[in-house]
């Protein structure tokens, strides 16, 4: 399978080479101009080189964005008939991938990969005369003046930025601040060198707590490698776990309709009306096109569709600024109910086999156990050779009886007793 839960991503190598410049070719195929852009990573220069050769090739035009978080290049897509971003997100360096948009910002759906996977059997040949252009475009502008337009940060109000040394670094500083803020930036050098694990998770941010102490910071807030995910930390120096945020912004938005996927907690369903969706970003933008007011899943993907159906993190950091600077967020949390949730991940290279010999339909999407009082996700991860599960109870043992239940299943698959 070429496209998994969140584009393409593999291993940088000599065919990850290939492969971009022949979908170059397949997605030129259908459209006259294509957006292209890329996060910091040192393989970034050759892979967009590769798939602009490729959409030139077949005679289309190539806007090239240059360095850009994803949703400024899914925000700016409405420009062209495709957005494309040469990123592997939130995975280690020795990744890399790229990313398709639609106009409106969302992620090509599962029959618009099949076309491009089909599109790759039969590579056309565009006489010289007829091959495409490159032109420079700015992706960072339109995508900063409209987040502007809908955010209203407090004036002066102390704030922790970690761009974690990616593609949030040429635009989340400098947004906030003119939005402002008064901004601490850190790992803002788009140097293609991660300085931490790129995943915004609160083991790879010890340092954040005390940054905010000497700075009498209201907030923090964290960015991926592409800045397509967000994560926070409260004004008492807490980080906030990704189920929690997803109810703060729902209730800071006034959401009546949310998006999420399975893995989220139930808490949400005490705050709004809720449509699940399998994990991946492009399964909640897909059903928040026909349905929902806000949608976004605990790793960090937050979709505002007031301004595109991509996963938004500078916005989602100016917003979260704006609430900071509104509302008490610890205090805030305090009145959100909590159940005992558990995440656990188990690396194996046969992770899409085992799914499958437990009778998963689609390995990325999983098998849900359910009990009344509790359930547990088992799930293939889309970017990794990893196998993840999450369980949620009423309490704590409840939730840990779930994961038991889970990491039970996937023990019987792989000695081949299911």
């Amino acid at each position: 399978m070429l496209f998994g839960s969140s584009g393409i991503r593999r291993l940088y190598n000599k065919e990850l080479i290939t492969l971009s410049l022949q979908v170059g070719m397949a997605v030129g195929c259908h459209s006259d101009s294509v957006l292209v852009g890329r996060d910091c990573r040192t393989t970034g220069p050759a892979l967009t080189d590769a798939i602009t050769a490729g959409l030139c090739s077949v005679g289309t035009c190539v806007l090239s964005g240059g360095i850009a978080p994803t949703p400024s290049i899914a925000y700016c897509s409405r420009d062209s008939n495709v957005g494309c971003i040469v990123t592997a997100s939130h995975n280690p360096e020795p990744y890399n991938g790229l990313k398709l948009f639609n106009p409106d910002g969302s992620s090509f759906s599962a029959i618009q990969q099949e076309e491009i996977e089909d599109g790759l059997r039969s590579l056309p040949h565009i006489e010289w005369e007829k091959q495409g252009r490159k032109q420079v475009y700015d992706p960072l502008t339109p995508h900063r003046e409209a987040i502007l337009k809908l955010t209203d940060i407090q004036d002066d109000l102390p704030v922790i930025l970690d761009c974690g040394n990616g593609a949030g670094s040429v635009l989340t500083p400098l947004l906030l601040r003119d939005a402002g803020a008064r901004v601490t930036a850190v790992h803002a050098n788009p140097s293609g060198k991660f300085i931490r694990p790129s995943e915004p998770l609160e083991e790879h941010l010890p340092y954040i707590p005390s940054l905010m102490k000497k700075t009498n910071a209201r907030c923090a807030v964290i960015h991926d490698g592409d800045a397509d995910r967000m994560m926070a930390f409260d004004d008492k120096g807490h980080y906030i776990p990704g189920d929690m945020l997803l109810i703060l912004f729902a209730k800071y938005l006034g959401a009546k309709q949310v998006v999420t996927t399975y893995d989220t907690s139930m808490a949400i369903e005490e705050v709004a009306e809720v449509r699940r969706t399998p994990v991946g970003d492009a399964y909640v933008s897909e059903q928040l096109v026909r349905w929902g007011d806000f949608g976004g899943e605990p790793s960090g993907a937050w979709i505002f569709p007031r301004i595109s159906f991509c996963p938004d993190g500078p916005y989602a950091a100016a917003l979260f600024c704006e609430m900071a600077g509104e509302w008490h967020i610890s205090s805030e949390l305090d009145d959100i109910p909590r159940y005992p949730i558990l995440r656990r991940a188990m690396n194996l290279v046969q992770s899409h086999e085992i799914l499958y010999a437990m009778g998963a339909a689609n390995p990325t999407d999983g098998i849900r156990l359910e009990e009344d009082d509790g359930w547990c996700l088992v799930r293939a991860s889309g970017t990794e050779p990893k196998i993840r599960f999450t369980a949620e109870g009423r309490t704590m043992d409840v939730a840990k009886k779930m994961l038991e239940k889970g990491e039970k299943m996937v023990s019987l698959a792989i000695r081949g007793e299911v």
